[in-house]
This record gives structure tokens, sequence and C-alpha cells, in this order.
């Protein structure tokens, strides 16, 4: 049964990655597919993003000191800030500051809503599981897992959106159709990383099936599998049905989204658990 303090940690770690990878996954989708309306969703995203840093950095404070008021104390929040931890916060704060920063000056501000998202994504790169193994390859690894991720992600809402708008169901056909495109190639790179970063985490099929982060992992494993199926009815059914004219292939099209959405929280509150209170095979 879990206790509070590591319920608090699993539902910061979700509300985390939630934010920043749909506030950058939905800013890079813009610049991508040229899609307009986006930026409250994700200056709203970005805000989540940033208050779950701030969150997640306090609860590291009550971890270290074993009770509430390890979240205040300034002494040992102070020394947890010259580690690898404050590191990843600072990067990941100035990452989403300038995100929103970027995205309030409008088209002049993308050069810094860009920089921004870099640093935000990075932030993942310096502390965790995989940053902990010294491995460049597996560094790279990561930050293509997590800007492909954060991409797929981001297009869902707009696509949605455009799918639900009458007057903009050509939209929604161009961003389904060059989306489609991307996908074909970074779908099965992505799939690459991930079984090459399960397989550095785990490091033995009996430690996948027989320890509680391998089995978390394979859950995982199989959400992004139905995922890709999703993906796939998307692209190869109810586009192709919205470009010859199909009334009702926006309603299929805007289902499948919800259950994506679905799918996708599944998969972050996974990897929430992944890296808040499971430790890796010995």
């Amino acid at each position: 049964m879990l206790d509070l303090w590591e319920l608090a940690s699993i539902a910061t770690r979700f509300a985390l990655y939630l934010g920043v990878l749909t506030a950058v996954g939905t800013f890079l989708t813009t610049l991508l597919f040229q899609i307009t309306g986006c930026r409250h969703f994700t200056v709203g995203f970005a805000l989540l993003g940033i208050a779950a840093t701030v969150m997640g950095f306090s609860l590291s404070g009550a971890a270290l000191t074993g009770d509430a008021g390890g979240m205040v104390d300034f002494e040992m929040l102070g020394l947890l800030w010259s580690t690898s931890v404050g590191t990843a916060v600072a990067l990941r704060l100035a990452g989403l500051g300038l995100l929103i920063v970027g995205l309030l000056l409008g088209r002049v501000g993308r050069i810094l809503s860009m920089i921004g998202g870099g640093l935000a994504l990075w932030s993942f790169v310096t502390v965790g599981h995989i940053p902990d193994r010294g491995s460049l390859l597996l560094s790279i690894a990561l930050l293509f897992h997590l800007v492909a991720i954060s991409i797929w992600i981001g297009v869902l809402t707009p696509l949605r959106s455009l799918a639900l708008d009458p007057s903009r169901l050509s939209d929604a056909v161009r961003v389904g159709h060059r989306f489609g495109k991307i996908a074909a190639v970074f779908v099965p790179l992505l799939i690459l990383a991930g079984v090459y970063m399960g397989y550095e985490l785990v490091g033995s099929l009996s430690s996948l099936v027989g320890t509680g982060y391998g089995q978390a992992l394979i859950i995982k494993v199989l959400f992004v599998a139905s995922l890709l199926t999703l993906a796939a009815a998307n692209k190869l059914r109810f586009i192709p049905q919205m470009s010859r004219g199909d009334p009702a292939a926006a309603g299929h099209l805007s289902k499948s989204i919800s259950i994506e959405w679905s799918v996708i929280v599944t998969v972050i509150l996974t990897t929430a658990a992944l890296t808040s209170i499971l430790t890796l095979p010995s």
C-alpha cells in the first residue's frame, strides 16, 4: 500500500511530465504544421509544469529530512539545489519560463520558445535512472524519445479541434497527412530507442518479468503498442475518409484522439511510478 508521500511523488511526477511534454509538444506542433490558436493551451500546460517542478523540489526536501518540514527547510533545499536535482530544476524553470515569454511575444519570440522548450526537455537528461548510467548514447536516446513523444502528444488536441470545425476540415487533413509522414519515420526509431533504454535499465529477461520495475515497464510497452494501433487507424482510415469528404470521419477521428489521450495519461502515470517509487533491478 502506497503511503501519502509516495502518492504525492507520483502525482507530482505525473503533472510534471504531462505539463512539460504537452507544452513543448504543442509549441513544436504549431511550428511543424503551421497551426494557430494554441497559445493559451500551451501556456496553461507550461504553468502546470512550473508548479509541478516547484512542488517536486519541495517534496525532495521532505524526502531528505523525513518529514513535511523539509519542504520549507531552506538550508536543506539549498544543499539540494547544489546537486544535479537543483540543476534539473533550474533548467526546467528557465526553459518553461522562456517558452512562455516567447509565446507572449508572438512570432518574434519563437526562438526564445524553441530554446526554452529545448532546455525543459534537456532537464530530464540531467538527472534520473538513465543519466546515472553515464552513457552518451543512452542520453541521446532519451532526448529523442522525449522530443518524439512530446510532438505526438502536442498534435492531438490541435488536430481534434481542427477536425471538429467544419470550416477547417482541409486543415485537419493537411495536419493529419503531414504528421503521418513524420510518424512513419520517428515511430520505428521511437520503438528502437525504447527497447534499447529498457534493456539497458533492466538488463535481463528475468529482471523484466520478475521485478516491479520490469512489470511496470511491460505495462507501459503494452499501452504504447495500443497507442500505435490507434494512430495507425487515424492515418490509414479516418484521415483519408475526411479527405474524401466523409462527414462522419471527423467524429470518428475525434473519438479516436480522445481514446489516445486516455492511453497517454496511463502511460505517463506508469512512467511517473517508474521514476519515483520503483527501483531498478539490482
